[in-house]
């Protein structure tokens, strides 16, 4: 039963291992009982052609295995391509100010550019913009920051998350992550080689971080070295109260080998009335284990310019400083100085009255949804500019298929809860005109009303 198969040396030059490998498939192929050489001879032409010709591919990092790609990245690709295709789309699903930065920012790019403020600057940003966010957390969230060596400016708030995170946990550590929850949480953690810890919150307590939950959290997880604490929520809109963040506190004063990443990136978008957001480090005992993270992209809607900022006691910005160092240096020269500006120029009551303006689109997407059947928002979101309804009484709570249904029938897109760790929910961002939104809740009311 032996069958042999030879090949000329002078026709086909290959490796012992490619040819060892397809002798083998091939032998495994043919049966020796109707074994003939020439059908051989035949066949094992066509296989080795085919070896031969079919490319290598070197594999993947089996890391990319573990990581989902972004819900609302895929949504707001797909909304362009449609676009681009001539149709045109409501979009709800990416957030983004509709307004335009204030014109002294503009003016201030402009001027960096002709002024020749074109180099690279220092990793951690440049020395006006460090002592601008300094002074700003100082007068406006009473906590200090040195600004030479605690300070690290990035290509965008989403840098600085990560980099917090790889500084801050790694391989075998657990990270606690509120659901629902920015989809970058969980997936960054796992890049960072830590696993992440879904804790679910209530929607009777409109999604905020539950301070006995959290406990019973941290008991069960000994591991845990970083919690995720994103403050106003995206997606929720949730606001964590001072007295809240407090109790917060006191469950973490257990567990002091735990790091506070505190995302609060929509600070500024607060509908209270006080208006105020607290930033978790100015409490009590919390500074020197809290990496706070903000920018400029949703206060001053300077999405483009990616700038974002990292601040925290000198051992977390300098471990993310020489990370920074190695992925990317800094940020652009031209939208630091446009950052510089953000700050020192531009007045407080621009940034209250595109608070009093998101405030009244919030209010009407939450009369509308009041008004349709089988939508409910518990809690009224109280910051951001996202609202997370209930939709779960249609599709059987399929809330994936439910966005794909009213993106191709109604040319209307949102982003499906599922993939904020809240199936059954939609997310609907109100940061665009309000024609836009009249636009989209006729079409979302209906497309419900027509299942």
């Amino acid at each position: 039963n032996n069958c042999i198969i030879a090949a000329s040396s002078r026709q086909i030059t290959m490796t012992r291992t490619v040819f060892t490998t397809t002798a083998i498939l091939i032998g495994q192929s043919l049966s020796c009982a109707a074994f003939s050489p020439a059908a051989t001879k035949t066949s094992f032409s066509f296989a080795l052609n085919d070896a031969i010709n079919t490319p290598v591919e070197p594999p993947l990092n089996p890391l990319l295995s573990q990581i989902k790609p972004s819900k609302t990245v895929e949504v707001f690709s797909l909304v362009k391509q449609m676009e681009a295709e001539g149709e045109t789309v409501t979009s709800l699903c990416v957030g983004e100010p509709d307004f335009a930065p204030p014109q002294c920012v503009l003016d201030a790019a402009t001027a960096a550019m002709i002024g020749g403020q074109t180099r690279y600057t220092a990793v951690t940003g440049t020395a006006d913009l460090r002592k601008a966010i300094a002074e700003d957390l100082k007068t406006r969230k009473g906590v200090e920051y040195n600004p030479v060596s605690e300070i690290v400016v990035g290509n965008g708030a989403k840098q600085c998350v990560y980099q917090g995170l790889l500084a801050a946990c790694g391989a075998g550590d657990e990270v606690i992550v509120p659901a629902p929850y920015w989809p970058s949480y969980p997936e960054m953690s796992l890049l960072v080689g830590a696993s992440p810890v879904i804790l679910e919150t209530s929607v009777d307590d409109g999604y905020l971080l539950n301070p006995d939950a959290l406990e019973k959290c941290l008991e069960e997880h000994p591991k845990a070295k970083v919690l995720m604490l994103c403050n106003p929520s995206n997606p929720t809109g949730g606001v964590h109260s001072t007295e809240m963040l407090t109790q917060i506190a006191k469950v973490l004063e257990k567990y002091p080998n735990v790091v506070i990443l505190a995302d609060e990136i929509y600070e500024r978008l607060v509908y209270t009335d006080d208006g105020q957001c607290t930033s978790f480090a100015s409490l009590p005992g919390m500074f020197e284990r809290t990496i706070t993270i903000n920018g400029f992209s949703k206060s001053h809607a300077m999405t483009g310019f990616r700038l974002g900022y990292l601040a925290a006691p000198e051992r977390f910005a300098k471990a993310t400083s020489v990370l920074q160092g190695q992925i990317t240096s800094c940020a652009s020269s031209v939208s630091q100085a446009a950052g510089v500006s953000a700050l020192n120029e531009v007045d407080d009551s621009w940034l209250e009255d595109n608070v009093v303006i998101m405030k009244e689109k919030r209010d009407y997407v939450l009369q509308e949804l009041a008004e349709m059947d089988g939508v409910s928002v518990s809690v009224p979101p109280n910051g951001a500019f996202y609202v997370l309804p209930d939709v779960s009484k249609y599709y059987n709570g399929d809330d994936t298929q439910l966005c794909l249904d009213l993106l191709k029938e109604k040319k209307l897109a949102l982003v499906p809860g599922e993939s904020f760790g809240a199936p059954g929910t939609v997310r609907i961002s109100y940061a665009t005109s309000m024609e836009e939104l009249q636009t989209a809740m006729t079409k979302l009311r209906e497309f419900l009303e027509s299942l």
